[in-house]
């Protein structure tokens, strides 16, 4: 029996970020994510809207960056396994990429929605 190592909020913290600055040097979608939230983010509040619509918006920014996360984690386990084409492998990585799309998805429509209400078109 493998004795787990103890784990502390602040080791947890640790590897966390370490994960995340892996992900922002060697993923490329990942720093379009990101983008994506920083223009969004001052889009969101420059709009003559109310607060409320602007943080509906802005925290809807982080679904894709979430997404991208768990993309890149799939996609680094199926690597590690197999370097070679194998069907399991490629419907992985398809379901990584199929959740960033979802994500993207529902961005756009929390956008349309929120800006729907806040410019009183519905």
């Amino acid at each position: 029996m493998h004795n787990k190592p103890k784990y502390t909020l602040f080791k947890n913290t640790t590897y966390a970020l370490a994960g995340l600055v892996d992900i922002v040097k060697h993923e490329r979608s990942f720093k379009l994510q990101l983008v994506l939230f920083v223009v969004g983010t001052v889009v969101a509040w420059l709009l003559p809207i109310e607060i409320e619509y602007k943080l509906v918006l802005s925290i809807s920014l982080i679904i894709p960056i979430m997404a991208e996360i768990a993309n890149s984690a799939i996609e680094r386990v199926v690597d590690l396994v197999t370097k070679e084409y194998h069907i399991l492998a490629k419907q992985a990585k398809d379901a990584g990429a199929a959740l960033v799309f979802v994500s993207l998805v529902t961005l756009a429509a929390i956008w349309v929605s929120t800006l729907a209400l806040a410019f009183k078109l519905v």
